[in-house]
């Protein structure tokens, strides 16, 4: 990496505090199949970049029956808001019960302890015209806080969910596109559809995702046949989040990048095919 691509990074992200820090539960709700977890981080940056992600660790009960602890879990931030000048900043984390972790997490109440390691990684670039953003399922997360933060300039949310239960996350935007596989709430289709004709109607855009693997690598498909710019924000599984383990590493046409300190958003050009899968 040159110096030029260094700094263009350092703009990307916010640094994180050295070490993990102990985050208190500010409430648990239920949104459909998911729960959004509120924690205030009072000792963390302000000013998190959507697409940055936190290691999180319930401060109690976070391990299996064998008494060995569970690793902590990479999640990206779905809102943050300042809790005030030099306080630190309320973080909400969007949460599917997917294992052991994520449902310790899930079922984290008010007042209980969260370890925090974060924000980490590169964050979504500010477009310079129109965005169009793309999420689909839990990976609707660090859509919604980059449309929190451009929903003034018109940005357009597609939103892609397996059922009307998982469809509920749509109702944390102020406005958005859905489609669901059976076609349950909204469009029966999927959200790649929607792109699809989106970038018929208008090529200009660029376009922000993050989902599973399979629509990623879609998203990245249709952007490269129409010559539009994407960031894509991968999904992963990270053991340490600061690039030690080589475990999220993917190809690109620059060679292997670790998603945790090189991503987890990484242009779409760049990606070898079927990369994120």
């Amino acid at each position: 990496m040159n110096v030029s691509e260094g700094a263009r990074v350092d703009e990307e992200r916010t640094l994180a505090p050295f070490g993990r820090r102990l985050a208190r539960v500010a409430r648990s709700e239920s949104v459909g199949a998911y729960r959004v977890v509120t924690v205030e981080d009072t000792r963390g940056p302000a000013d998190p970049r959507p697409g940055q992600f936190y290691m999180l660790a319930a401060e109690r009960g976070w391990g299996g029956d064998d008494g060995r602890p569970y690793l902590p879990r990479a999640l990206s931030f779905c809102r943050a808001a300042p809790l005030g000048r030099d306080r630190g900043a309320s973080l909400s984390f969007l949460l599917d019960e997917v294992g052991p972790g994520t449902r310790r997490l899930a079922a984290l109440e008010a007042d209980e302890g969260v370890w925090l390691t974060g924000p980490l990684g590169v964050g979504f670039r500010r477009p310079s015209g129109r965005a169009l953003l793309v999420g689909g399922g839990i990976g609707v997360a660090p859509i919604l806080c980059l449309h929190d933060e451009l929903h003034v300039g018109g940005a357009r949310a597609l939103l892609g969910f397996r059922s009307a239960e998982h469809a509920q996350a749509a109702r944390l935007f102020s406005y958005a596109t859905v489609a669901t596989d059976d076609g349950s709430v909204g469009r029966h289709a999927l959200v790649t559809e929607l792109l699809r004709e989106q970038l018929d109607d208008d090529a200009s855009a660029t376009v922000y995702a993050c989902g599973p693997p399979v629509m990623l690598e879609a998203v990245r498909a249709l952007c490269g046949e129409r010559r539009v710019p994407a960031q894509l924000a991968l999904e992963s599984g990270m053991a340490c989040g600061f690039g030690a383990c080589f475990g999220c590493v993917v190809a690109t046409r620059h060679g292997y990048l670790r998603l945790c300190v090189d991503g987890p958003v990484l242009d779409a050009a760049i990606l070898e095919v079927g990369a994120g899968h």
